[in-house]
């Protein structure tokens, strides 16, 4: 057999839709105001941190983690009103929890369905795990295409059906009422996406008991916890029970698992930083609103999107005063022009809104 060098040996053998992937790119924050990633912008208070520290300095990290992590769990049904009989599942994110899904259902020629632009992670992963992914275009004012959404259905029968609620990169809820109508026609599982559940206005979790094809999932990466990595599944025990088993073995670790219980026994706090976000997003969105070439929509997640035009170029102006943001400029049709901005403190806020007005007053 003739050699094969070793940059041609991945080519020959990995899938090709692999070699076509462009890997997620997270870009360097070093040095910028970071209000690119949706992360909660303020430090647990010193005495809570005080705790934790304790707590970790204790910590047995010289053991495997509780493999079934059945005291964080309890926190967890204790702070989300989990409905009787209900499970959680815990993964590494929740991106670990969409990659089980898609892995749980992919039979040949098995369709994963979600609507774009969404979160980007639900068509990579269905790459990834070799899924047919269907995305079904939003109506122009990024509400759910009813019309479009069912007739889908209709047509693809899909497995497996992911819904963000409140919807990333748009920041808004879909209609309720709307969602019910796609978790009643779908012939699979819907899994509603929560990860912005502290900044919104309702939540599916009431209802996981009345529709057996119902999962709800959530990380508390928003919340506070971005860098403990923690997302869990909710929904029945038909569901959860088998897809424990597709869970890899300690995927939880033992510091998740301990600060995270910790954070989940002072979940006041991180509501009340949550509030504060919320607070900063409507005055973030008034600002936004008052400068004549911004068109700002409106949002229950803790960002907000806008359009401006050269989007680009006021992207690179940002940087180049130090704020970070993300520019989705280029990444779907319906982004044109648009740029999201994470809601940061008051100060890292009014630094923004400073920032944007220079580089539009300078391209001008």
């Amino acid at each position: 057999m003739s050699a094969i060098s070793a940059s041609s040996l991945p080519n020959a053998l990995l899938r090709q839709e692999v070699l076509d992937l462009h890997a997620y790119h997270v870009p360097d924050s070093s040095g910028y105001i970071k209000l690119d990633a949706m992360e909660n912008p303020y430090l647990v208070p010193p005495e809570l941190r005080g705790e934790i520290a304790e707590a970790v300095a204790a910590a047995a990290i010289n053991r495997y983690p509780d493999p079934g992590a059945a005291s964080l769990k309890e926190k967890i049904r204790a702070v989300t009103g989990l409905p009787q009989g209900m499970e959680v599942l815990l993964g590494n994110g929740s991106d670990e929890l969409i990659q089980l899904l898609a892995m749980a259902v992919n039979k040949p020629g098995a369709v994963m369905l979600s609507v774009e632009p969404s979160f980007v992670m639900y068509k990579m992963i269905a790459t990834f795990t070799g899924m047919r992914y269907v995305g079904v275009p939003l109506a122009l004012d990024y509400s759910l295409d009813m019309p479009a959404a069912l007739a889908a259905i209709k047509r693809e029968r899909p497995a497996l059906i992911f819904l963000a609620y409140p919807n990333n990169p748009t920041g808004n809820l879909f209609s309720a009422d709307a969602v019910v109508q796609i978790i009643e026609a779908a012939p699979g599982l819907v899994v509603v996406d929560e990860a912005y559940y502290a900044f919104a206005s309702d939540s599916f979790i009431p209802h996981l008991a009345r529709y057996p094809n119902l999962l709800v999932m959530r990380t508390f990466s928003k919340l506070g916890m971005a860098g403990l990595r923690l997302g869990f599944l909710s929904g029945s025990v038909a569901w959860l029970g088998q897809l424990e088993k597709l869970r890899l073995p300690y995927n939880v670790g033992v510091l998740p698992q301990l600060v995270a219980e910790k954070l989940l026994v002072h979940h006041e706090v991180l509501l009340q930083q949550a509030e504060q976000i919320k607070l900063g997003r409507a005055k973030l969105y008034q600002q936004l609103s008052e400068i004549a070439t911004v068109k700002v929509y409106p949002s229950e997640a803790n960002f907000l999107l806008f359009r401006v035009a050269n989007a680009t170029a006021i992207f690179n102006g940002l940087k180049q005063r130090g704020v970070l943001i993300k520019n989705l400029d280029g990444g779907h049709p319906m982004l044109k022009d648009c740029l999201r901005v994470t809601v940061g403190t008051h100060a890292e806020n009014e630094k923004f809104i400073a920032a944007l007005q220079e580089t539009i007053n300078q391209s001008a």
